[in-house]
C-alpha cells in the first residue's frame, strides 16, 4: 500500500505497481486536483482501491492523502505449490511405511533362513507381517502414492522370498508340472 501526502503545490508519483499514477495540483483551486496518466488503463483501477481524504493540519494549507492498493487475488501458482507440498509429505509417509514393513518382513525371513533348526510354525508370525505389508502396499496404491504395478511387484517380491525360505527348509515342495499328452 502506498500513501502520499500532498501539499497545495506538489506533484508526486505513487511508488507501487501503479507507477504511471501521478497526482498534480493546480494553484488556482483551494484543493489540489488529481490527474491520471493516459497510459493507465481503466481496468487497472477496478482491481484495486483508490481512496482520498482531505487532512487539515495547518491553518494556511490543506493536505490530501491518497492511498492506492491493488486488491490481489490469491496466486494459483502459490496454491499449487502448497498443494504439492502437502501431497509430497503425505506420499513420503506412505512410501516410508511401505519400505519399513517390507524391511521388517525381509529381515524376519532372512533370520529364519539362516536358522538351522527352524520349525514350520515359525512362519506364522512372518505371515502376519506379510499380511500387514500387503495391506499397507494396497492402501498406498489405492491413494495413488504407488503405481499398481509397483505395488504388485513389491507384494510378489515378499511372496517369492517367503516361498524361497520354505523351499530352503523343506516345508514346501513345488508340485511337478502336469505332463501334457500329445
Amino acid at each position: 500500500m502506498a500513501a502520499a501526502i500532498l501539499s497545495s503545490s506538489s506533484c508526486f508519483s505513487v511508488p507501487t505497481k501503479l507507477k504511471n499514477l501521478s497526482l498534480t495540483s493546480s494553484s488556482s483551486a483551494n484543493y489540489p486536483s488529481l490527474s491520471f496518466s493516459s497510459s493507465i488503463s481503466h481496468h487497472l483501477f477496478n482491481k484495486g482501491c483508490l481512496s482520498m481524504s482531505v487532512v487539515v493540519k495547518r491553518p494556511i494549507g490543506h493536505s490530501i492523502v491518497c492511498e492506492a492498493a491493488p486488491m490481489k487475488r490469491p496466486d494459483s501458482a502459490a496454491k499449487r505449490a502448497r498443494q504439492a507440498e502437502k501431497r509430497r509429505v503425505y506420499n513420503k509417509s506412505h512410501k516410508s511405511e511401505v519400505r519399513t514393513r517390507m524391511k521388517k518382513v525381509l529381515e524376519a525371513l532372512d533370520g529364519l533362513r539362516k536358522k538351522p533348526d527352524a520349525q514350520a510354525e515359525e512362519v506364522f508370525p512372518i505371515e502376519k507381517l506379510i499380511a500387514d505389508a500387503y495391506s499397507v502396499i494396497d492402501k498406498a496404491v489405492k491413494v495413488g502414492t504407488l503405481h499398481r504395478n509397483t505395488g504388485a511387484r513389491r507384494k510378489s517380491r515378499l511372496a517369492r522370498r517367503k516361498k524361497a525360505v520354505e523351499i530352503h527348509h523343506g516345508w514346501y515342495t513345488p508340485a511337478p508340472a502336469p505332463e501334457t499328452v500329445t
